[in-house]
């Protein structure tokens, strides 16, 4: 079976005037036209390729690379809006449509948004929607407390950044524990601070428990290498210096600095740490 809107790894069938045919193990062939054929492939090879519907409503396959794939998130710019709705720029000939029904604001041409990739079940096409809280949900949690996680930044909120977890869950990082730029759009490897009785989520950008102090002194110790081995910070510091200069809190700055001093790594004095 040939899955639109995703990867799939297909057999070269035969060649023909407009390009090759692929197959599945299924039986279903799809063409994959001649300005996406390899310059180096044969009849019975295995070709890795994205496959989705062309111009005209017809399955094709492409070795170009979307910026988003079926059921998956991404960062998309608005290439066209027209009385049907927003073309989405996903890297591939055909742009990806956004109804107007599936956008949570008007979107505006030339402006980026986190839009999910799915199939229409009325359509069977490939849409795109802005509405990304309803194929989110918190009812069955798939995630730990301190566990590793995958973050798509969607929206600043009064408490904090509003994040996609594994393409599944929604979640929160508070403004206050965050010591570095973020925006919308953004990826990053995050961890589960904490689950509430409701199921919602608390997430960190840092590792929780004492995994923290290994990255810290290290940030620590890469940004003293970088200043010649000395940085005119201590216990004593603004916190507000810590966080311009490492991204990081006066706490974990603190931890870090201890943990760099007992393997002997540092000198603490009163002007600052020294590299030993």
């Amino acid at each position: 079976m040939i899955e639109l809107g995703n990867y799939n790894e297909l057999e070269v069938l035969r060649d023909t005037s407009v390009g090759l045919f692929l197959g599945s193990n299924t039986g279903t062939e799809i063409l994959l036209p001649n300005k996406y054929v390899p310059k180096v492939i044969d009849i019975g090879d295995m070709i890795k390729v994205f496959c989705y519907l062309d111009h005209e409503e017809r399955p094709i396959a492409t070795t170009l690379t979307p910026s988003v794939i079926r059921n998956k998130y991404g960062f998309l710019q608005v290439a066209e809006v027209n009385k049907i709705g927003a073309f989405m720029d996903w890297g591939l000939e055909k742009h990806l449509l956004v109804p107007f029904s599936e956008q949570r604001d008007k979107m505006k041409e030339g402006q980026w948004y986190v839009v999910r990739c799915y199939m229409d079940e009325v359509s069977f096409r490939l849409v795109g929607s802005n509405k990304i809280d309803k194929f989110l949900s918190n009812d069955k949690l798939t995630v730990r407390e301190r566990q590793e996680v995958e973050l798509l930044f969607t929206r600043l909120t009064d408490l904090g950044w509003e994040v996609i977890i594994n393409d599944q869950h929604k979640g929160l990082v508070y403004s206050n524990e965050i010591y570095k730029h973020v925006a919308v759009g953004d990826k990053t490897k995050g961890y589960i601070k904490n689950i509430r009785p409701d199921n919602k989520l608390d997430v960190s950008l840092q590792p929780i428990g004492e995994k923290l102090l290994e990255p810290a002194a290290e940030a620590i110790y890469k940004k003293l290498m970088a200043h010649g081995g000395y940085l005119a910070l201590h216990d004593k510091s603004d916190p507000v210096l810590i966080k311009r200069e490492l991204q990081m809190s006066k706490k974990t700055f603190k931890k870090g600095v201890g943990t760099l001093y007992r393997e002997r790594k540092i000198e603490i004095k009163d002007d600052g740490i020294h590299a030993i």
